[in-house]
């Protein structure tokens, strides 16, 4: 007799928010502040993990979240289909029914920077998660954070829950000076700002990850995280799992974006290379 397999919806959360203001942390950095009374059902998320924003149309006053059929998300047609891209919640306040989203911004060559550079209050913006997410990472005492600026909300969140007994050393690439964040943290944490005026290009931050002393397992708990452009995570994994003998377990590496590429053509390629 043939098994019958259901497959269910996972547990989603879609909700359309509204602009509530914007704030420039830094002149490449916009904050796109979201409200409503749908905040509160995120609350099971936590920040620092990734989201998916639903940017619609030009002229559609409602957004159309996909539907899950057979075990599959299904977009709706073209004329109502949103811009999707994935974003990192930077942080939420239930109480004041807020969520914060931080845009590196580059003009109108992306239709979500271009979103957030438009954006006016009462603006909506599609946003979908995950109704409950784990822990951002996993209890360590010595962290290596290491990304280009749009890892930068996510490793703002780690810096900023990191435990005062932890160690460790944190690499942010940004274009400049001027792209410096104030980031508080409690850790014992060496953080180093690198200029790579050309995002996307060079080897500066793999560099500098190969000059980091990372110290030896049997003495310290140790946790890496790892995000930005797609060939420096590569160049970064193959380095600390091939020479440095990190373990899966120690090891978070994300590529979010591919220089040259728009996201929805290297999503495929990018997944493959997490997993390789």
């Amino acid at each position: 007799m043939a098994t019958t397999v259901v497959r269910t919806a996972p547990a989603v959360i879609c909700e359309i928010l509204k602009v509530v203001r914007k704030q420039h942390i830094t002149p490449g950095m916009l904050r796109v502040v979201l409200g409503g009374e749908g905040i509160l059902k995120f609350a099971g998320v936590k920040p620092g993990f990734n989201n998916k924003i639903y940017i619609p149309p030009a002229g559609e006053t409602t957004i159309v979240f996909p539907v899950y059929e057979n075990g599959a998300w299904v977009s709706p047609p073209g004329a109502v289909k949103p811009v999707v891209r994935t974003y990192t919640l930077r942080a939420l306040d239930l109480e004041k029914k807020e969520m914060y989203l931080d845009f590196v911004v580059h003009g109108d060559s992306g239709p979500a920077s271009a979103w957030a550079l438009k954006a006016v209050p009462g603006d909506i913006l599609g946003v979908a998660m995950k109704a409950e997410t784990p822990a951002l990472y996993p209890e360590a005492d010595w962290f290596l954070l290491a990304g280009d600026q749009t890892a930068l909300p996510v490793l703002s969140v780690i810096l900023e829950t990191l435990p005062a007994h932890v160690k460790g050393v944190a690499l942010l690439e940004v274009p400049g000076q001027a792209e410096e964040q104030p980031i508080q943290t409690k850790a014992d944490m060496i953080i180093s700002w690198l200029h790579n005026p050309h995002p996307g290009t060079g080897t500066l931050l793999q560099d500098m990850v190969r000059n980091v002393i990372i110290p030896d397992r049997g003495t310290q708990r140790r946790f890496i995280y790892a995000a930005g452009e797609s060939a420096a995570i590569k160049a970064i994994r193959q380095y600390l799992r091939k020479e440095q003998d990190i373990t899966s377990d120690e090891l978070d590496a994300y590529a979010y974006w591919k220089y040259g590429t728009a996201e929805e053509l290297s999503a495929m390629e990018r997944h493959q290379e997490a997993h390789s």
